[in-house]
């Protein structure tokens, strides 16, 4: 037969959470939860950046297709501005500019030509943010 004695027996039915420790829980609680919720709403606000990234990648992509269709010496489109061009979108809400300039093999700018051209298309969206796309051709 077991025997135990009266501490025991306290020890064992006391297992409970006191009031002090549940008042401390509930008020961590709280600021856990409100330091949570304040990035979260902050991040349904912003939520149709993705789609504003979305649409300027995608006319960047458009006219970076419709400058590297051409052959390296195609006067029309490809002929070198060594300036920002204007264009087109499609869309009222985002501005779009392309150059195309010559470059060495390490990239860097040239003045004339050996063989490389960098077309950059750069896209602005409604928010004023800006976007570019980067391409090198060869005539090799």
């Amino acid at each position: 037969m077991l025997r135990t004695t009266n501490y025991e027996l306290k020890t064992l039915n006391n297992r409970g959470f006191t009031l002090i420790e549940s008042i401390v829980l509930i008020v961590i609680a709280g600021i856990l939860i409100s330091a949570i919720v304040v990035p979260f709403t902050t991040g349904i606000r912003g939520s149709t950046k993705p789609e504003v990234v979305a649409a300027a990648m995608y006319f960047a992509h458009k006219r970076m297709e419709e400058l590297m269709k051409y052959n390296y010496c195609y006067a029309s489109s490809m002929s070198v501005t060594g300036g920002f061009v204007t264009f087109s979108t499609g869309s009222s809400l985002y501005t779009g500019q392309n150059s195309i300039a010559y470059v060495t093999n390490s990239f860097t700018a040239s003045s004339s030509d050996v063989g490389y051209k960098k077309i950059q298309v750069t896209i602005t969206d409604p928010q004023g943010s800006t976007y570019n796309v980067y391409s090198v051709v060869t005539r090799f």
